[in-house]
Order: structure tokens, then C-alpha cells, then sequence
């Protein structure tokens, strides 16, 4: 049977791990952070070509690569197996504004943006802001899972919320010292498509409660508890997420949609998606994804 290399313990492993047992790959847990991590015995090491033997031996494939970088490679190094979505792929898919850079380069829709990156005067985020109409978004430009996310409604509020990400980038171990303005999209229907070896996947629509959406809460992230539930886009929407992964050039993408007054804009995405329900995805889904896990694992050979 197929060993794959997991790093996270969250709602994706439980998810996979029987689907794809069934269909010959084992899914195991390797705890990438959080704890210790022996980088070198300062010896030739007692494992195969010299590597620390143990937790890491006998994987075919990694899933995707883990999200903190440093430990990642250690992680990586000790597995030495090919990722499905590999360190690009995960750096390609969270840096947003070469995200929205490049799928604009290549013609598919976004919202309207603009990088901004720190250290810079008032005058330089004022004449940034000149082409929108508020409210406006501005989002860290690394981050995840609408962390950091705000609204700003005139330029006192705009200068204020940058005040705060001026203060956590004057932190000289900040690595990415960049933000983004956006056009904020009222009322918008918030999508993640999934994309597996380059054809749509499923999809499921983010929605807040009403409660909160009356209380003026937008950000439709699970995490801060919208509900997911699976939709059947339409075509235009798959073929959206088709050619954004393809744009990119990631096998195994999830693709963040916002509908808003006809418009449809790729709005972000994500090379680490959790895996929701299956009954939310194509009937294929996990078939498609053992095939393209195999197809990983055969290229390391």
C-alpha cells in the first residue's frame, strides 16, 4: 500500500484517511511543528544515506508541503519524497497579490487591488486608495483564513488600520512586510471550488448566519463560523477555478469566488484547502485525488 505523508491532524486527515485506504494509500500523520525536530546528530547519521532513521522512513508521496516554512524543510528533508503541492506551490498560492498579478496577467477576473509595501509615507497609501470607492478592504498579504481582514470606510479609517500593520511590520523578524487594498464587493456570494489534477472538483458555498450578517459581519470564513455548504456551479464558475489552477500551474488548488451583481472574481486562493464532505464534491473526487496522488508518488521513483 501507498504511504502518504500528512502534516496536518485537522479535518482534512480524518477526512481522507478512510476514502483513500480504500483505494491503496495509507494516510499517516507527521507532526511538522509544535514540538522538537533532530536536524543532525553531528554524526553521519544512522538512517539511509546518512538521514536520522525513524518516524520519517517508508513514505512514497507528501500531501502538501507544511505551512510554516523553517520546519518544513527540515520535515522535507527527512521524508525525501515529492509533494503534491510542493513548497511553490504553497508559497505561489499565498502570496495574494501574485495570485491576482498573475491570473490578471492572464486575463480571468479579480477584484480591482493594490499592493502596498511597508515602509511607506501617508502620501503613498493616500494616492493608493485614490482609484477606489469605499469601503475598501485591506488584508495582510500572507495571511490565512481572514486573519487580519479589515474594512475601512474613509481615509481616517483606512490610515488607521495600516497604523496597526505599520506597528507588527516594524517587528525586523516580519518577513512579509506587505498589504493589500481591494474593492470591497457588498453582499457577494463567497465560493471555494476545488480543482484536482487540473478539472473542477466540487464546490461549496461559505455563508455567515443571518444573525451575525445583521450584526455587520462580511468575512464568510469557516474558521470564524460560516457554514459550508456543496453547490453545483455553474460553468462559468468551473471553468474559472479550471483555468486559475491552470494559470498558476497547481494540481491540487482550492479556488475562492466571490458573485457579486454579475460579476464572478477570483477573489484568493489556497494550495493547503481543507477537504470538506464528500457528499459536498463530485462523485469522482477521491478517485481523481488518489490518481494524482499515485501519479506524485511514481514521479519520486
Amino acid at each position: 500500500m501507498l504511504r502518504l505523508a500528512m502534516t496536518t491532524g485537522e479535518e482534512t486527515f480524518e477526512r481522507v484517511r478512510e476514502p483513500l485506504a480504500d483505494r491503496g494509500i495509507a494516510v499517516v500523520h507527521v507532526q511538522a511543528t509544535e514540538r522538537s525536530l533532530r536536524v543532525s546528530g553531528g554524526g553521519s547519521g544512522d538512517g539511509p544515506s546518512g538521514k536520522p532513521a525513524g518516524e520519517f522512513d517508508g513514505f512514497d508521496a507528501g500531501f502538501v508541503y507544511p505551512s510554516r516554512l523553517m520546519e518544513g524543510a527540515v520535515v522535507d528533508a527527512r521524508l525525501s519524497v515529492p509533494w503534491v503541492n510542493d513548497r511553490d506551490a504553497v508559497l505561489t498560492s499565498r502570496n495574494k497579490a501574485g495570485v491576482i498579478a498573475a491570473l490578471a496577467d492572464a486575463g480571468l477576473p479579480t477584484p480591482r487591488t493594490t499592493m502596498v509595501s511597508n515602509p511607506v509615507d501617508e502620501a503613498v497609501v493616500t494616492e493608493a486608495v485614490e482609484p477606489f470607492s469605499y469601503p475598501v478592504v485591506v488584508k495582510p498579504n500572507s495571511a490565512t483564513r481572514g486573519v487580519g481582514v479589515a474594512t475601512a470606510s474613509d481615509l481616517d479609517s483606512l490610515l488607521g488600520v495600516v497604523d496597526y500593520l505599520n506597528l507588527v511590520h516594524d517587528y525586523r523578524a516580519t518577513g512579509d512586510k506587505s498589504y493589500l487594498i481591494q474593492e470591497f464587493l457588498p453582499d457577494a456570494r463567497d465560493y471555494r471550488a476545488m480543482v484536482v489534477d487540473g478539472a473542477y472538483a466540487g464546490a461549496v458555498e461559505r455563508e455567515l448566519p443571518t444573525d451575525a450578517v445583521e450584526e455587520g459581519r462580511w468575512k464568510h470564513n469557516v474558521h470564524r463560523g460560516a457554514a459550508a455548504t456543496g453547490v453545483d456551479l455553474p460553468d462559468r464558475a468551473r471553468e474559472l477555478a479550471e483555468r486559475t489552477a491552470e494559470a498558476l500551474g497547481i494540481d491540487y488548488l482550492g479556488v475562492d469566488l466571490l458573485e457579486a451583481d454579475g460579476r464572478l472574481v477570483v477573489n484568493e486562493t489556497n494550495a493547503r484547502p481543507t477537504v470538506d464532505a464528500a457528499a459536498k464534491y463530485e462523485p469522482d473526487f477521491y478517485d481523481r485525488l488518489a490518481a494524482l496522488i499515485e501519479r506524485t508518488a511514481a514521479a519520486g521513483e
